[in-house]
């Protein structure tokens, strides 16, 4: 099969001149991919889908295929591990370049062309489980050439309980007990920030006779209404825009907003003023602590704006979870948390821009649910699930990760 789609590939990438590169030559196969037939270009989709099919049973979390860092391999990451895949055979550039142009509609093509990046959901059915498989995925450019990233969507939602949040949390993300305000899901690329915010929605839909609406960019778990309605809204696709998505929401009676991710001005914005309305109002952030979410926010706006940000966000910040993925000794991955449930002197220190106090506050807030990253490291230690050496690489601080390994 391998040889036969390589064959096909070549039928477009033959008609390319030597002399074309990088944009040029890119542009070139997408006008020419037209020429494939309905037949060839679901041979292409079928050898790829024999990749993700290997993907899936790794358990990897992501793929990267083509563009010139790959090497003309394939590489996938695998329980936190990032690397080549020798059973799979290589690629060279134009080959890559085609199968993931195939795997693009004509629209997608030119958003490309014109944004050099592109986000989308794709699907595909694992015949060996008889299930379908979504993906959230990203193709770019790296030195000219077009590179795809895929990131496996697990197709069960954990439960709110696996995540171990203390009763405080989880009173304080229940749209049943706190009617209003904004709830923060941070931490850095990969750190299962979509996971639990998709556990949150599973369990607002299993008690919560709510209207939920999930703006994201893309979508990735697909929530099927049962005691909540839920409404997906992909960027790109159903909606423009975050901002978009966020101002239109207003008109279709939610109680709850899903903002995949507060990526601008204009989205945290809209966002405040949700949570104004009397909205439950859910996002993430790629911050690595309470703190920096919070300072993160503030120095997002213009300076004119941010004494006013910085007042409306106190009041109407409920809490935040920074977390992190952690590999185990069982080399697989753990999640760490850092919580902060907003309280009078949080509200305070936000108000009176003494965001530096807060750190101390999260210390000593464990009778309330609030603890650092540091002692949620520490926690996974003693309970033998991470190495000492785990717990000083993915400390926030590492001065006072020493000082409570050693206490």
């Amino acid at each position: 099969m391998i040889e036969e789609v390589k064959q096909i590939i070549a039928k477009v990438t033959s008609l390319a001149s030597t002399t074309m590169w990088g944009q040029e030559r890119i542009n070139f196969f997408m006008e020419k991919i037209s020429i494939l037939t309905d037949a060839e270009r679901k041979l292409i989709f079928q050898l790829f889908h024999k990749i993700l099919a290997a993907m899936v049973d790794k358990e990897s979390s992501d793929l990267e295929f083509g563009g010139f860092g790959n090497d003309e391999f394939v590489w996938m990451r695998t329980y936190g591990k990032k690397e080549r895949v020798s059973e799979i055979p290589k690629f060279t550039l134009d080959e890559s370049s085609i199968i993931i142009l195939n795997l693009l509609n004509e629209n997608q093509r030119r958003y490309l062309t014109v944004t050099k990046s592109l986000d989308f959901s794709y699907t595909f059915k694992y015949e060996r489980r008889g299930t379908n498989v979504r993906f959230r995925c990203t193709v770019y450019f790296d030195l000219d050439q077009i590179a795809l990233n895929m990131r496996a969507i697990s197709d069960k939602v954990r439960s709110l309980e696996s995540l171990e949040f203390n009763p405080h949390l989880a009173r304080a993300i229940s749209h049943n007990y706190v009617k209003f305000g904004l709830c923060l899901i941070t931490g850095i690329t990969g750190s299962g920030k979509s996971s639990t915010l998709d556990a949150i929605i599973d369990y607002h839909n299993k008690i919560d006779p709510a209207h939920i609406v999930i703006i994201a960019s893309p979508l990735e778990f697909v929530h099927k209404s049962n005691v909540a309605i839920i409404r997906h809204r992909e960027v790109g696709r159903d909606v423009l825009s975050f901002k978009e998505g966020v101002v239109q929401s207003l008109r279709q009676d939610p109680d709850i907003i899903v903002i995949g991710e507060m990526r601008d001005p204009d989205t945290i914005m809209a966002a405040l003023e949700l949570t104004d309305t009397g909205h439950k109002v859910f996002s993430t952030l790629h911050t690595s602590s309470a703190v920096e979410s919070i300072d993160r926010i503030i120095a997002e706006v213009h300076p004119s704006e941010q004494e006013r940000v910085r007042n409306r966000l106190a009041d109407v910040l409920v809490s935040v979870i920074s977390q992190k993925l952690v590999p185990t000794t069982n080399g697989k991955l753990a999640l760490a948390k850092e919580v902060l449930i907003i309280n009078p002197s949080v509200k305070a220190a936000i108000k009176n821009n003494n965001t530096s106090e807060i750190y101390m506050m999260i210390n000593q807030g464990g009778q309330v649910g609030m603890n650092t990253m540091e002692q949620d490291l520490k926690r996974l230690f003693v309970q033998k699930k991470i190495s000492i050496e785990t717990a000083m690489a993915f400390a926030n601080n590492k001065v006072r990760m020493q000082q409570i390994l050693s206490a």
